[in-house]
């Protein structure tokens, strides 16, 4: 007896054979279906996993540093002087020609 997988499989290429030569043409417009289907699942998104009920989060460790050091003190308002403040006639020359 043969040990050799040539052998072991010959029984099953003669099969395919004998399908192919007698069943040819019904199998390739099964398959040409069969792939049209299998194309159409896969544009739809079919090959994308599920989300499951408890989805896997990646935590993110997030480092923050703080600043130690106090910002200047802001300068104090000044008062303005008459001279420079605007004259207060409601806007009423701010269009004028």
């Amino acid at each position: 007896m043969h040990n050799d997988p040539i052998y072991l499989l010959e029984p099953v290429f003669h099969w395919l054979d004998r399908l192919i030569q007698e069943d040819g043409d019904y199998l390739y417009m099964a398959l040409v279906y069969i792939s049209l289907l299998l194309i159409a699942w896969i544009l739809s998104s079919g090959l994308r996993r599920r989300h499951t009920r408890h989805p896997h989060t990646a935590t993110i460790p997030v480092i923050v540093i703080r600043q130690t050091v106090e910002p200047p003190p802001l300068p104090l308002p000044r008062e303005i002087a008459p001279a420079d403040r605007p004259t207060s006639d409601d806007g009423a020359q701010s269009f004028a020609a």
